[in-house]
């Protein structure tokens, strides 16, 4: 029987299959610095599968040997593992629903795990190959179940089965049992979720929430991986909404549904905005040379006609050497971007190439690329300065912070600039 590639790219068969939404890692802007890969990318859609492969929960066991455990998970069946002492093992069994797809992410490259992520650096050019430093993401991080049946409803639930079938919790992971009798539990470093009011026509920011294994969704911990979970928050639910962020402590995700996508602008729009800006011939004040902004999408190679940027004020130039201030007059503490006077206002601050965001699923709406991040120089509408500039995500085990959702500099304060471009003196 024919059915969607596994990656939700290539490989469609000919009856459209639903798209319950997609997955997009921040910062990448499009796609991973060294191309998309089978599982491991920048996004990752999923359709609804040829087989349903969701599971429910159903027996459960309480055991008090290994023998036991060996004879539990020797049937073959999905199931979680709570240890609560060397002698003490709770065992919930799986089995097959009917009604649900499974997708699996996480830092594993093993068969189960269906989107394979790996950390973002954050915007740090140092940082090329990932396996250098100690991942902080799980390898089977987390689960998304998604109904076959319409509104097609996609839920968060932390930790993914591993090779086994297995989700195992050990002796310090936090856990516990319900007042309902059921347990469940933490994984390490915690998978947070934000979910967003209105996102994207009238958005505004939600608080941040860990989910646990089963689902449920608590306050944070005092920092990421402490021992003591948060208070339960009740209501909530973690069923994702178009724009809800799923952080996995070394990088985040945006979700975006099958009809928020249907809204979103697409490539082509974007295309059509850069060859818009480029028609109206921007010019350098200085130089007088035409400015143009680069085809979509592309390595950040510099460009001879690309345009810069000074952040302090917003005013677009070409590529020159005006205004450079010595070393002894740099202002310090101004972040790694040598500082430079504008010709035009004489206002000092950094000065960067500007950049065309080209990850579509970041964007609220197809207004115009007026806007531009500070201290990166990505290019975007408005409304979708404003509001990145004004969503904090999780940074290290307490902290949070603003990023550019194509590169993942952190922001400063307010975080994005209004572009002034000079047009054609002809």
């Amino acid at each position: 029987m024919n059915s969607p590639k596994r990656d939700g790219d290539d490989d469609v068969p000919v009856k459209d299959p639903v798209k319950y939404g997609e997955l997009v890692v921040l910062g990448y802007n499009g796609s991973l610095p060294n191309g998309d890969r089978g599982r491991r990318k920048s996004r990752f859609a999923l359709f609804r599968r040829a087989k349903a492969n969701g599971v429910k929960p159903s027996a459960v066991h309480i055991l008090n040997t290994p023998q036991d455990s060996k004879a539990v998970h020797s049937r073959g069946q999905h199931s979680i593992s709570f240890t609560l002492s060397r002698n003490q093992t709770v065992v919930v069994e799986y089995c097959h629903d009917d009604n649900t797809d499974m997708f699996q992410i996480g830092r594993s490259t093993e068969s189960p795990i269906d989107f394979v992520v790996t950390d973002n650096s954050g915007g740090s050019k140092e940082v090329e190959d990932p396996s250098i430093a100690p991942s902080t993401i799980s390898r089977f991080a987390c689960r998304v179940v998604c109904e076959r049946s319409p509104p097609y409803t996609a839920r968060i639930y932390a930790a993914g089965f591993d090779s086994s079938k297995n989700i195992f919790l050990g002796e310090k992971a936090t856990k516990w049992k319900n007042p309902d009798g059921h347990m469940d539990g933490l994984t390490t470093n915690g998978v947070l979720v934000m979910h967003p009011e209105g996102f994207p026509d009238d958005p505004k920011q939600g608080l941040w929430r860990e989910i646990s294994v089963c689902g449920d969704v608590y306050a944070l911990r005092e920092t990421r991986s402490g021992p003591t979970r948060g208070k339960l928050a009740e209501g909530e639910s973690s069923a994702l909404r178009d724009g809800s962020l799923v952080d996995l402590c070394g990088a985040t995700l945006l979700w975006r549904t099958g009809e928020g996508l249907t809204r979103a602008p697409t490539l082509r729009h974007l295309e059509a905005l850069r060859q818009e800006l480029n028609a109206s011939r921007p010019q350098c004040p200085v130089g007088l040379s035409t400015l143009a902004f680069p085809s979509l999408p592309r390595s950040h190679s510099l460009e001879e006609r690309q345009p810069w940027v000074y952040l302090s004020c917003g005013h677009v130039h070409g590529r020159h050497d005006w205004g450079q201030r010595s070393e002894g007059e740099q202002r310090k503490g101004e972040g790694a971007a040598p500082q430079r006077e504008c010709p035009l206002c004489r206002s000092e601050g950094p000065y960067v190439p500007l950049w065309l965001g080209s990850e579509p699923a970041v964007y609220l709406d197809a207004g115009p690329p007026t806007h531009a991040f500070v201290p990166c120089g990505h290019v975007c509408s408005e409304r979708t300065a404003r509001y990145w500039a004004e969503t904090s995500l999780p940074h290290g085990t307490h902290a949070f912070r603003p990023v550019c959702p194509f590169c993942s500099a952190a922001l400063s304060t307010p975080g994005w600039t209004r572009l002034i471009f000079q047009g054609p003196i002809d």
